[in-house]
């Protein structure tokens, strides 16, 4: 047993899929020209005044009743005071002592025990802009097009145990994000990052040790690494007599390491106070009412209900109803394969998931259809084609959303089951190779994976190797 515990909490912030910013009219678009979406709103000129989006105010609500949360009747905005060069307004608009969502729970599963990790707060704020530095031109600049695009972050309590527990409340959280249809949950665009704080203590200990913030890790493998990097750098300090630093730290994927990067600031250094330029955020019980009957079915249910109806294994489930493009692909191909989805199951884990992550799509942006999937395997099932047919031409039904049952046609991939066919090239792949017939009839039945290979050569890959199978074994007993 480890002589120390880890303790982890996250922040994360999620941006949301609104159309507009938080408090102004600018688009929210991804990928504009510099400083394209910006205005004196958004830009801090004074005098503006900000006017709140009431779409960022349900979204945050919906989130907060997925998870459990109370959402607050009264919320508050408040000032964030820092200074960097993309934060024009010299404040960032946040919540922290009254948010609109309080004390929920994330339901996590790890090497298949659950685990409950509290959650802290769900607060509504502005992102900041970025800024960019050219080498080149020996100068950084500043976009603030991302200034004023509504975040909810989400802060735990610090309950999480290791790098493992950390990426499954990661990505427990993104699938109910996405199934909710509020943010994309697009890590190397920005929209769903996290700052991990990381402390160790002795085993036994109640007293929290020195944390140390990993700051803006944007996808679940760095979030595994840096963590497991820093809790072995913060053990190595204390063995070697030294203290841990409470800072923020930046992790490079490169040097697979952590760095300094400033030290850590807490809640008073920001000196927080209520923003005079907006009013408390009143929502009553009936609209809290009507956005909680407005939930779909969340991940946790759906995957039940995947057991249930359909059979599949946990692991499949799981995989299967993590993001929801997934689960309705998975949904509509078994509806039109009709029979049982199993083996549509195990083409989207071993075939479509891979081929959708090599490719950077999604299920809904793929041109391959549900119905599409679905004729594939019936193809199979009829023996019209082979498993390794049907491998060969999977890439090409993605790329070219063909139909399978013309494809193969077209392409006179359509598996020969005929019995007479058959025969007759076993037996000349036999008469062709006496040796080897002598020498399976003798014993050495490895052989039977030579005389198979033969006769797809002869049939060139076509040949129904359930049919040839039983050909040989008549013929050569």
């Amino acid at each position: 047993m480890p002589a120390y515990e880890t303790v982890i909490g996250l922040e994360v912030h999620a941006q949301l899929n609104t159309e507009s910013k938080l408090f102004c009219s600018c688009s929210t678009k991804f990928g504009n020209d510099p400083n394209e979406n910006v205005c004196p709103v958004c830009s801090g000129m004074p005098g503006v005044l900000p006017v709140l989006n009431a779409k960022v105010v349900e979204y945050a609500a919906k989130l907060g009743l997925a998870t459990g949360c109370t959402v607050q009747n009264k919320s508050v905005f408040e000032r964030k005071n820092y200074f960097y060069p993309d934060l024009p307004k010299g404040y960032q608009i946040s919540q922290l002592e009254q948010s609109i969502c309080t004390n929920g729970v994330l339901t996590i599963e790890v090497d298949g025990e659950k685990k409950d990790v509290r959650i802290n707060r769900i607060q509504m704020e502005e992102d900041a802009g970025k800024n960019i530095h050219s080498a080149a031109e020996n100068a950084s600049f500043v976009d603030l097009n991302r200034t004023s695009v509504p975040l909810l972050e989400i802060v735990s309590e610090p309950d999480i145990r290791s790098a493992k527990e950390a990426v499954a409340y990661l990505k427990t959280l993104r699938s109910i994000l996405l199934y909710l249809g509020i943010s994309d949950g697009n890590m190397e665009e920005g929209s769903f990052r996290c700052d991990a704080n990381v402390s160790i203590r002795p085993f036994g200990q109640e007293e929290y040790g020195t944390r140390c913030e990993l700051k803006n890790l944007n996808s679940f493998r760095f979030v595994e690494r840096a963590i497991e990097y820093e809790v072995e750098r913060q053990i190595d300090l204390i063995e070697d007599g030294e203290e841990v630093d409470q800072e923020t730290r930046l992790y490079n994927p490169d040097k697979n390491a952590t760095f300094t990067m400033r030290g850590k600031e807490e809640a008073h250094d920001y000196r927080y106070f209520p923003d005079p330029d907006l009013v408390p955020v009143q929502v009553d019980d009936a609209m809290i009412a009507e956005w909680q009957g407005q939930l779909p079915e969340l991940p946790t249910e759906k995957r039940e209900r995947f057991l249930d109806e359909f059979g599949l294994p946990q692991d499949d489930a799981e995989l299967l109803t993590a993001e929801l493009a997934v689960a309705e692909f998975f949904e509509a191909a078994a509806e039109s394969y009709g029979g049982k989805p199993r083996k549509v199951a195990n083409w989207m884990i071993g075939e479509l998931l891979p081929y959708l992550n090599e490719n950077g799509l999604t299920a809904d942006r793929c041109k391959l259809s549900p119905e599409g999937l679905a004729g594939l395997v019936k193809l199979l099932d009829s023996g019209d084609i082979s498993q390794k047919i049907g491998k060969k031409i999977f890439p090409e039904l993605c790329e070219t959303g063909a139909d399978p049952a013309k494809l193969v046609k077209e392409k006179g991939l359509v598996q020969v089951s005929d019995t007479g066919a058959l025969e007759a090239v076993v037996d000349e792949v036999i008469t062709e190779n006496p040796d080897e017939a002598e020498a399976f009839r003798g014993g050495k039945k490895k052989l039977m994976s030579f005389f198979m290979g033969q006769v797809m050569r002869k049939t060139k890959g076509q040949a129904n190797p359930g049919v040839v199978t039983q050909l040989l074994q008549k013929k050569l007993s």
